[in-house]
């Protein structure tokens, strides 16, 4: 039979659009007269207050990113795949003449370039864990260093253009800061192996290093077990660079004539910042100018001593947390500043530390004083140090650097408008590449798994003509990256059409139609915990008068049996009132209003209702002497449910561990950590029990249950657990899937795409482990789906059956008090 599909490809057309909803990054001119947005793979060059945005790249085709303007104003450098890999471009700011192509050759991801401060060189790191710099007139480079344990993230130049500073990865976990004279081409360490350190940037004045560094050793000790973590290391240090320059925090004393001398000082820094605005009173405002660009600043020449200067480093003191974008303007310097407490109703996020409300700070070394200027997501100065851009969530303002609180409501950057003629089958050609490359650069493994990774690109690329659609573009790529056959290959996101989702209302809660009245009856309710918002269950609110085999008679005054649905009348009601007609009969007689707030997600109240049912199931089999928890994940909230029920069961004489289905994550070596305690010694105390000791230890034998949904750090965890002799894993082999990833890097239409970098092989060094294959149980149980649809449990009971069996031979009893001791010398003790 013969079908006809008529469709004129709407979603592959071109089209003007705003790319401002793709924004990338922003960078501050030297004068802070315009930015470079980078979006939607495209540089527009825009005006802080008045003007157009111009585009300057207009390249469907290629993804520019990571532009910066040169502190002489006059260039833009950036990447781009325009060739077909990463290469770093220079252009002018003002959009006349050409590109110049500055690097060649690339093999791998580049990222942030960085101008000298002179505007001739660039300094930039890549996936290859090198650090280098390139003479943009030359086009000559030059390799500083390249790690072995870690990308190079934060670099910098001195503000002669004559040295290079860098936080280095090393070996024992904690970063350590180097300096590069590019006239020797040597490295010296400027922080030792003790301490972790980093965020290394120049004083303008190039008489100070300024770095971030986690030496405040402050305990947390944990309520639920004795645990300790420390968190909130780092402050804002100082090194000064040579062995004249004094100690800018160092002890003070008033003497004679110092004060006449600062003031002076300070006179003149008044008159020279008052002497371009000055004018006569009558005098005719001149015409506009352009504004100056970037006012050549006074020689710097930077003095490096390096003999000592390990113990020439002093602290600002201020509140310990975590410290980056240190920037330090001749006595005053600016910091942002991130402590534990701002985490406090944050949403979790397994990525995106970096963009997360800070505190923007300025401590003023003169007067040896700290101002919070304010709460902000980030900030930039401009190279003359007089204007600051910063960004508020997702808001930009350009302001004048304070001295006090910022205010930022009359100095809005408006970031929108930024047209672009969007070429989308050229747009989706690139990303696709650019997919293969990250591929190529990022993979764990150089081999690619053994695939010919350039044939996979050409097999798949045979296919891009075709596509029409996000959506025909991210299976593609899904197709193609299928070929590793390795877990953890994600690819997600793109622009597609937005489909608005309207929340039900719903009540925890199971019901069933009466056949004769159409009135529904309450057949289940849902345990909840109604003093956690995201587990309360509506029906069980304190004052919500509703039981087993009520019927729900009207809901806001519309009677159900009206409706051909409950839930008709439940539309966009989640957490908002509702007022339900019930009574225990299906009759108008006798019935009661009764206020409720539906939830919007009953997955949780289903969740710990199956809890709770094999807890009580354990129990019940097993006389209460078993305990049983699940660990739903191995992130935060995983954790988290493992705190609640591992400890309330810690003196149960046996212990289930259940993680199936558990979806992965990080925390499974502080879950084993936990688990593997081992008794030392027995405490007591007058007029009590026995104790272990430490306290935290489990005592009797455990099991886990595992199955083919146990997944990431959830395939990891059984390992640990078998590999350290734990107990016994009982289920089905687990999902086999354990290289990790970390965030995505950008796409230009805001994509997500995955790739696997971190993989595990064994301590004997013959063969990688778990990916691909999971982790096999000890006992191999597979549940009958029909009966665990009707309850029935049989991995849960091959678990109990094989705990109790070993309580028989591993159950374990603190022995018994020993008589007290007798240290008395007349009696011979």
């Amino acid at each position: 039979m013969p079908i006809e599909v008529k469709e004129d490809f709407a979603s592959g057309r071109s089209a003007l659009v705003d790319a401002s909803k793709h924004t990338e990054s922003v960078s501050l001119a030297p004068d802070g007269e315009r930015t470079i947005v980078v979006a939607r793979g495209d540089l527009f060059s825009v005006p802080a207050r008045n003007g157009t945005p111009r585009n300057l790249t207009k390249t469907s085709n290629a993804h520019e990113r990571d532009a910066v303007w040169s502190p002489d104003g006059k260039w833009i450098a950036y990447n781009s795949d325009a060739t077909g890999e990463n290469e770093l471009y220079v252009r002018a700011q003002d959009d006349k003449g050409q590109p110049q192509q500055i690097t060649s050759g690339a093999d791998t991801y580049y990222y942030q370039p960085i101008w000298s401060p002179d505007s001739k060189k660039l300094l930039w790191s890549d996936r290859l864990q090198r650090l280098r710099y390139v003479d943009v007139g030359t086009k000559v480079v030059t390799q500083i260093d390249q790690d072995k344990y870690g990308e190079i993230e934060v670099y910098n130049w001195s503000p002669d253009s004559q040295w290079i500073t860098w936080g280095r990865p090393e070996e024992n976990g904690l970063p350590r800061v180097y300096l590069y004279s590019l006239a020797s081409k040597q490295q010296t360490a400027i922080t030792d192996t003790w301490y972790g350190s980093g965020e290394p940037v120049f004083s303008d004045d190039g008489k100070y290093l300024l770095l971030s560094s986690a030496r405040d050793f402050k305990p947390t000790f944990g309520e639920e077990e004795f645990e300790n973590v420390y968190r909130d290391m780092e402050r804002v240090y100082l090194v000064t660079l040579a062995k004249e320059t004094e100690n800018p925090l160092g002890p003070r004393s008033d003497e004679v004539g110092k004060a006449e001398k600062k003031r002076e000082k300070e006179k003149e820094k008044e008159a020279e910042e008052k002497k371009p605005e000055e004018k006569k009173p009558d005098e005719k405002k001149p015409e506009a100018k352009k504004p100056e660009i970037a006012k050549p600043k006074k020689p710097v020449v930077v003095k490096v001593d390096t003999d000592g200067i390990q113990n020439r480093i002093v602290g600002l003191e201020i509140t310990p947390g975590n410290y980056r974008k240190v920037r330090m303007l001749e006595d005053r310097i600016f910091y942002l500043r991130r402590t534990i407490g701002d985490e406090t109703g944050e949403e979790e996020e397994l990525f995106g530390e970096r963009d997360k409300k800070s505190h923007l700070c300025v401590y003023n070394v003169e007067e040896r004083k700290e101002t919070v200027l304010g709460d902000v997501n980030d900030y930039q100065i401009t190279f003359d140090g007089k204007r600051m851009l910063v960004k508020v969530k997702k808001d930009y303002a350009i302001i004048d650097v304070p001295k006090d609180k910022i205010e930022t409501k009359d100095h809005e950057m408006k970031i929108e408008g930024l047209d672009m003629q969007l070429d989308r089958h050229a747009e989706w050609k690139q990303i696709y590449f650019e997919a293969w490359r990250q591929m190529r650069d990022f993979f764990f493994s150089p081999t690619m798994n053994g695939i010919d990774w350039k044939a996979m690109r050409d097999k798949y690329a045979a296919l891009l003509p075709f596509v029409n659609h996000r959506n025909d573009l991210t299976y593609l790529l899904g197709e193609m990256i299928g070929e590793l056959n390795n877990g953890h290959t994600y690819v997600a996101g793109g622009e597609r059409p937005e489909t608005p989702r309207i929340k039900l209302g719903l009540l925890g809660a199971e019901v069933s139609r009466d056949p004769a009245t159409r009135a529904y009856r309450v057949d289940r309710i849902l345990p909840g915990e109604n003093w956690d918002k995201h587990t309360r269950s509506p029906l069980t609110a304190v004052g919500v008068d509703v039981k087993l085999g009520d019927y729900i008679l009207a809901i806001n005054g519309t009677p159900v049996s009206t409706l051909p649905n409950l839930y008709d009348a439940l539309i966009g009601t989640a957490d908002k009132q509702v007022i339900l007609r019930v009574n225990s009969k299906p009759t108008d007689a006798g019935a009661r209003d009764v206020t409720v707030v539906p939830t919007d997600n009953e997955a949780p109240l289903y969740y710990l209702a199956w809890v709770q049912k094999n807890i009580d199931e354990v129990s019940k089999k097993t006389g209460g002497e078993v305990g049983y928890m699940h660990i739903p994940d191995m992130g935060r909230p995983g954790l988290n449910e493992f705190t609640k029920l591992y400890f309330p069961q810690i003196r149960k004489k046996a212990l289930i561990v259940d993680v199936r289905g558990n979806g992965g994550g990080f925390v499974s070596p502080l879950v084993i950590e936990r688990l593997r305690r081992a008794l030392v010694m027995v405490g007591i105390a007058r007029n009590g029990v026995p104790r272990p000791d430490p306290n935290d230890t489990f005592l009797g034998p455990m099991v886990t249950l595992i199955n083919e949904f146990s997944a990431s750090d959830g395939d990891i965890f059984p390992y640990r657990f078998k590999t350290l002799g734990l107990g016994k894993l009982i289920g089905k082999r687990t999902w086999g899937g354990v290289v990790g990833i970390r965030d995505s890097l950008p796409l230009v239409d805001g994509g997500q795409f995955f790739k696997p970098e971190f993989a595990l092989y064994s301590k004997d060094g013959k063969e990688w482990i778990i990916e691909g294959h999971g982790v096999d149980p000890d006992i191999m149980v597979d549940n009958d789906p029909g009966k665990e649809f009707r309850g029935e449990d049989q991995q849960l009971d091959r678990a109990i059956q094989e705990i109790q069996a070993e309580l028989k031979t591993k159950g374990y009893e603190l022995p018994p008090v020993p008589p007290y001791p007798n240290r008395n010398p007349a009696t011979g003790g």
